[in-house]
């Protein structure tokens, strides 16, 4: 992520170059492609490299609000022409305070090693969330409301 895109333009930018990167492979299929992050105070935060990486994201997401973003991109055939759209979904959560106990037994779980912010709201860390302001399975790490509402757009019929 460069120091003038703003995270929305990143997670934007990767899911499309995902999918995009899929379509070179499979051209003429309808190809999504999806990349969440976690936002508190203004940086990105991916998937934690290890157990302290992810002590360290928690303890800052601990007791406070933050912001979860997913870009979507389909790339599909219309008319013979390549085309491409693109969509970001916005989530507020906000995580009840912490404890080093809970945090070492959560980290200790391994749950949150392979997730953006190092959380999975919808497995050990659900007992944390206090509020979601959004779409709950932009927190999972696809927004489905957002992607039917795409692909409806893009004349996809989806059933």
């Amino acid at each position: 992520m460069s120091a003038e895109e703003s995270p929305e333009a990143y997670v934007e930018r990767v899911a499309r170059l995902k999918a995009e990167a899929v379509w070179q492979q499979a051209p003429g299929r309808i190809v999504l492609g999806a990349d969440t992050v976690v936002v508190v105070d203004g940086e990105v935060l991916g998937k934690p490299a290890d157990a302290e990486a992810a002590k360290h994201m928690l303890r800052r997401l601990s007791g406070r609000a933050h912001v979860v973003l997913t870009g979507i991109a389909l790339v599909f055939s219309d008319a013979g022409s390549t085309r491409t759209q693109t969509r970001v979904a916005r989530t507020v959560v906000e995580l009840a305070p912490l404890s080093d106990t809970v945090l070492d037994w959560y980290v200790a779980s391994g749950e949150p090693l392979d997730k953006a912010g190092a959380y999975a709201i919808q497995g050990l860390a659900s007992r944390f969330a206090k509020r979601i302001d959004g779409s709950y399975s932009n927190v999972v790490g696809l927004p489905v409301a957002e992607l039917y509402a795409l692909c409806t757009e893009a004349g996809i019929l989806v059933s």
